[in-house]
């Protein structure tokens, strides 16, 4: 596909982020189609890690798109995401106003509040021109946020413009490519998703997962791949405070590559566990007989 072309197809989707090495189902694959097809936005919900930021990354690198990220964090604003004026420089132009006398004072509200003042933020960026065509805009981590903020993007998801009170109202020629993302430690209101398409993405199976660490980590030999994959499988299955993601199965992967281990062993798990889990009550948990008895399971399943 040649690059900058939007797929044509469901298939051509899978061929598209496979190009990125991101190896995603046939309902992810249809949701990225539909929404850059119809061109609305792709809300994308998950656990941490499982490679919901990846698309937006993904999809800006193989259509050739410029990526503008707005990193999510309580207390964001317009300020923060949208735009807001250069304060100095409007001080400055009011203090040579001022020194001109009359004239200057006269034509000083026409020039303080003008595009010459104006910062601009990720969103607002999003809806200019691009001659390499409309950028990917990726809102990550949505949940972070204030639920207040949520309503400064409506206009945007909607209508794909920003009215600024001052100057105008900003609408994109070309609407941007939209993903937004959360992890779900809250909801996000109805009225975002509404103007959304959904997807929800899941912790991957053995299989797709040994086709995403091939693809991610093709140094990894294939009997060190099977059972850090089956290592991971099971620990999704126990009660851990944060269960790792593919981002972690990978690093874990890279990590044992560099230490040029080819198999796993007790010992091994405990001294990389840092990699794979974040949180030492996890660790702990998992360190010294748990581990052993995953990896027993793991070869007596091999042997079978």
């Amino acid at each position: 596909m040649p690059i900058g072309e939007l797929p044509a197809s469901v298939d051509a989707a899978v061929e598209l982020l496979a190009g990125g090495h991101y190896i995603a189902d046939r309902g992810l694959a249809t949701s990225v189609f539909l929404a850059l097809s119809m061109g609305r936005p792709l809300f994308l919900e998950g656990e941490a890690g499982v490679g919901k930021t990846e698309i937006a990354k993904v999809l800006a690198e193989q259509l050739g798109r410029r990526l503008l990220r707005l990193q999510c964090y309580e207390g964001l604003d317009v300020a923060g995401a949208v735009y807001e004026w250069n304060y100095a420089a409007q001080m400055i132009e009011i203090q040579a106003a001022k020194a001109e006398g009359v004239a200057g004072r006269a034509r000083l509200s026409d020039d303080v509040f003008t595009e010459r003042f104006l910062i601009k933020r990720p969103v607002l960026e999003a809806l200019e021109p691009d001659a390499a065509g409309a950028p990917v805009l990726l809102i990550d981590e949505l949940d972070r946020a204030d639920e207040p903020f949520e309503a400064f993007l409506l206009e945007v998801l909607a209508d794909f413009q920003v009215t600024i009170p001052e100057l105008s109202t900003i609408r994109a020629v070309t609407p941007p490519i939209v993903v937004l993302t959360s992890n779900r430690t809250r909801e996000i209101h109805d009225a975002i998703k509404r103007r959304c398409l959904y997807a929800w993405i899941d912790y991957p199976d053995a299989a797709r997962e040994t086709e995403i660490l091939a693809a991610r980590a093709p140094g990894v030999g294939k009997r060190l791949s099977g059972q850090v994959i089956a290592f991971v499988q099971r620990l999704r299955e126990m009660d851990l405070f944060k269960k790792p993601g593919v981002a972690e199965t990978i690093d874990w992967a890279n990590a044992l590559m560099r230490l040029d281990h080819t198999d796993l062993d007790p010992r091994t798990v405990d001294e990389t566990l840092g990699a794979l889990l974040k949180y030492q009550d996890d660790i702990a948990r998992v360190q010294g007989s748990e581990a052993a008895a995953i990896i027993e399971k793991i070869r007596a399943g091999a042997a079978v």
